[in-house]
């Protein structure tokens, strides 16, 4: 079928913010039209369902976000239309195409300045996870744990984040100490990495937390809950420590305390958009090679629970048991 002049495609479109599950729709709209100059389009093979999509949808970010939306900013495909000034050698190249969401649609027109070759060495279901997980946790390792570095926390333990931040720290001779929310069925996926698991569901968390850190306190917390959770661990760590906050599970913001409590650590609010953004994505392939190389070793890797065609993702959403723990879903656009 055509539409606008042009074939079809599927879409899983949100026309207003809300909760995921409630506002998305998929449906048959116009495929992207030839793409213009420096332009590609790319035709989806694999995405998945990351918290940053859920908030997202949600008009958390409302100031730089428009609906009607196409989700999705993880995501794996190959170039199958270019437009003049891009090198025919591009065709056929699997790429991650970054730059803005849209992965939840089968074609995705792009500059090809924002499609970064894959190699052909990792598989699709392993390369469309390479983006937000991996890279921020490469990117935030290598920039805030310095040689010296011994006391590290890291909140939401039992996420696929956690545990790439693990596998990183640990690679560094750093065991770090994990909190989390005491979620019935859910743990950490190598306890082995962990020097300890904190429970903030138990009384006594933050002395039991104080007395692991040791006097000196912590030296680099990686947060991504915020909230009070957030807060408590910021007032535990060092003065001449650093609190990384990256994200907010909680849905509660980090309170002013911790901006402003005279002898507190510095507060670095990592936004991987700001990376990726903010170099002109001439550096690109750069940002990602130790990503791609530490996913070849077989590392950083995230696990799939559930398959799931883009025509069957709402349905998949709105099941009562959507949750996908033991690992990601991973969606197939072109069924």
């Amino acid at each position: 079928m055509r539409r606008e002049g042009r074939p079809s495609m599927l879409a899983a479109v949100v026309d207003s913010p809300g909760r995921l599950a409630d506002v998305l729709a998929v449906r048959e709209v116009a495929g992207p039209p030839a793409p213009g100059a420096g332009e590609a389009v790319v035709r989806m093979l694999a995405s998945t369902v990351h918290p940053s999509d859920e908030v997202t949808v949600s008009g958390a970010y409302g100031t730089r976000t428009s609906f009607p939306l196409v989700p999705g900013f993880d995501g794996v495909g190959v170039i199958e239309a270019v437009g003049p000034g891009v090198p025919a050698a591009a065709l056929g190249r699997r790429v991650l195409p970054l730059g803005s969401a849209g992965a939840w649609q089968q074609y995705k027109r792009l500059d090809h300045s924002w499609c970064v070759p894959v190699p052909d060495d990792l598989p699709d279901d392993v390369a469309c996870f390479a983006y937000i997980n991996p890279l921020t946790a490469v990117t935030m390792v290598e920039r805030f744990c310095r040689p010296g570095v011994r006391a590290v926390v890291v909140t939401a333990a039992a996420s696929a984040i956690g545990g790439h931040l693990a596998e990183l720290l640990t690679a560094r001779g750093v065991a770090p100490i994990g909190v989390v929310r005491g979620t019935p069925g859910r743990t950490v996926a190598e306890p082995s990495r962990w020097r300890a698991l904190i429970r903030t569901d138990e009384p006594g968390w933050r002395e039991r937390l104080r007395a692991l850190t040791g006097p000196r306190g912590i030296d680099v917390a990686y947060d991504c809950v915020g909230g009070e959770v957030g807060a408590d661990i910021c007032a535990l760590t060092s003065g001449d420590g650093v609190f990384v906050h990256y994200g907010l599970l909680s849905g509660r913001p980090l309170p002013a305390r911790c901006f402003t409590e005279p002898g507190g650590p510095r507060v670095e609010l990592f936004r991987l958009r700001d990376t990726v953004h903010g170099d002109g994505r001439r550096h690109l392939p750069e940002l990602f090679a130790p990503v791609f190389e530490q996913l070849r070793r077989g590392l950083l890797r995230t696990a799939v629970s559930h398959r799931v065609g883009l025509s069957a993702l709402v349905e998949h959403l709105r099941a009562p048991a959507a949750g996908h723990r033991g690992g990601k879903l991973l969606i197939e656009p072109q069924r």
